[in-house]
């Protein structure tokens, strides 16, 4: 910038000089008594019209160079004010989507053992709060329909050193049934802790959907724990999980079931991965619906 000011000081300078001296050396020249002093009149005056029009274009071509020092400079300073106003605000939008082998949900199929497409939204901000919405295609049937939506809020922060906590309620909507009547629709509220330590992470939680008229008048009460280990040096990580059921979304006539499942994930890049998993739950094994089998996913992060 200080050269710039510089420049254009000496420009102007240079300028003036030249124009200022216009008026005397043209006096001079004018009084040339004859023809040929006024050829030589004429021609120092094109002369001297060629140095004005050369200063006027060097003042204004260094004035324009000060224009454009001027915003090579600030426009980074108002990028980099902008993109901290934009880290200020706390908040942080992610967003998921995947393709399936099956949509299996607590050991259970819902999509009739056919590929289902899925995807959510998260907004969340630094204080831990957070919103999201997450979707499935299924086969649902006349009074579920080919759609499930859930709705999600809570909090979820660091309550110790490689320790979170994670609390929330979750709506599950079933928007393209179409059985008049038919109430679906439910709540959910969820609570878990997890452990991390080195590459090894540990989850337990547990979700209670009390009695409502979609549950039959019934409620369900659900204890998990998931378990994760990245092996080192590598971008493949093994999973293993272990729930239990107890209410109406049991698979045993018992009114209780267990179910569980083993899997492995490969991150081909930070945001796409390839993942297997062998899922199997207590009670009767029916065809496409509670059946053990190995499934697959495609799932894609930003």
């Amino acid at each position: 910038m200080l050269t710039s000011i510089r420049g254009l000081r000496a420009a102007t300078f240079l300028a003036g000089t030249a124009v200022f001296a216009t008026p005397a050396i043209a006096s001079e020249t004018l009084e040339a008594p004859n023809a040929d002093d006024a050829a030589i009149i004429d021609a120092d005056q094109i002369v001297l019209d060629e140095v004005q029009i050369d200063a006027l274009e060097a003042i204004a071509l260094s004035q324009e160079m000060e224009v454009a020092e001027a915003s090579r400079v600030t426009m980074p300073s108002d990028m980099e004010e902008q993109s901290a106003l934009g880290a200020d605000s706390g908040f942080d939008l992610s967003g998921n989507v995947a393709l399936v082998s099956d949509y299996r949900f607590r050991g259970v199929s819902f999509s009739d053992g056919d590929i289902a497409l899925q995807g959510g939204i998260d907004l969340g901000h630094s204080s831990g709060v957070y919103v999201g919405t997450w979707a499935s295609s299924i086969s649902g049937g006349s009074a579920f329909g080919e759609l499930e939506l859930d709705i999600y809020a809570g909090w979820s922060g660091d309550v110790a050193d490689g320790v979170t906590f994670d609390v929330g309620l979750l709506y599950y909507i079933y928007p393209t049934g179409d059985v008049p009547g038919a109430d679906t629709d439910y709540f959910e509220p969820y609570a878990s802790i997890g452990y991390t330590i080195g590459p090894v992470g540990a989850t337990l939680g547990v979700a209670y959907a009390w009695e409502q008229d979609s549950l039959g008048g019934q409620d369900n009460f659900y204890v998990y724990t998931d378990f994760e280990v990245g092996i080192p040096e590598t971008p493949v990580s093994l999973t293993a999980h272990l729930g239990y059921t107890d209410g109406i979304f049991a698979t045993d006539f018992g009114g209780d079931s267990f179910d569980w499942g083993l899997g492995a994930s490969y991150a081909v890049t930070d945001s796409l991965s390839l993942g297997v998993n062998y899922v199997d739950t207590q009670g009767p094994s029916i065809e496409d619906f509670t059946d053990a089998g190995f499934f697959f996913t495609i799932g894609y992060s930003m």
